[in-house]
């Protein structure tokens, strides 16, 4: 059985295709002001990697926040319940999920069956997501991939006190001013952005195994932070941002 997940998040389209639950194609894209030119961008290069038409694929279900535009989709998965189940395909023994996107983050208990026992998600802010390390880099004007090995440099822990990234990359500023070592500035915004994460995976109960998935899973600065903050070893797993597309597409072998 050929299946098809769909993944539309606010900064990118995920596109994952299974043949017998196997990973055969996925295809990643902008996702712009037309979220389904995104997903058909997406899809273009999944099917082209899994060499197959679009008329092969048996079943397609979307998730993501714009999971409602992808016309060719005959079912829809919450970004909660894909998340979980994709999690626990690669990992039976993973019991909590943290999903850090570039504009949310969610902590996720996860059942050994793959589903969602109970949720906490950070939308009211970019300072617990992607965006956030972003702008922050922006400040540095260093390159992204650059500010989070920063971080990796730094020995001197920095406290962050602002709550909002506006407010924050005005203290970045005042730190730059201020002569701190950029690897210093890298941690503290790392560490910012761990803390308000593991506030909020608290509050549905840490269990190991813990698994990070979505676009910030490469971001070896933050996973660092992340490590330190739960006193763990937090699973990253190839490809982290296609865990929901996955989820989806397990949810269409269904």
């Amino acid at each position: 059985m050929i299946t098809a997940g769909v993944d539309i998040g606010a900064k990118t389209s995920k596109v994952v295709i299974l043949k017998d639950k196997k990973n055969i194609g996925k295809g990643i894209a902008t996702t712009g002001l037309d979220q389904e030119a995104s997903a058909n961008e997406a899809f273009g290069q999944a099917l082209k990697q899994a060499g197959i038409k679009l008329e092969d694929i048996e079943k397609i279900v979307a998730t993501g926040v714009g999971k409602d535009e992808v016309r060719n989709a005959q079912a829809t998965i919450t970004e909660v319940g894909a998340a979980a189940k994709g999690a626990i395909f690669l990992n039976p023994d993973v019991r909590t999920v943290i999903d850090v996107g570039g504009e949310e983050g969610r902590g996720i208990k996860c059942t050994e069956k793959g589903m969602a026992a109970d949720f906490a998600i950070n939308e009211k802010c970019a300072a617990g997501a992607g965006a956030f390390t972003e702008a922050m880099a922006r400040a540095l004007e260093r390159p992204l991939e650059e500010f989070a090995k920063l971080s990796l440099k730094s020995t001197k822990s920095i406290p962050m006190n602002a709550q909002c990234a506006v407010f924050a990359e005005s203290e970045v500023v005042s730190l730059i001013h201020a002569k701190i070592p950029h690897e210093d500035i890298s941690r503290a915004v790392h560490d910012s952005i761990a803390d308000r994460i593991i506030s909020m995976v608290r509050r549905v109960g840490i269990e190991k195994e813990v698994m990070l998935i979505g676009g910030v899973g490469y971001n070896v600065g933050f996973v660092d932070s992340l490590n330190r903050g739960l006193k763990l070893e937090v699973i990253v797993p190839e490809g982290p941002e296609f865990v929901g597309a996955l989820g989806a597409a397990l949810k269409a072998c269904e």
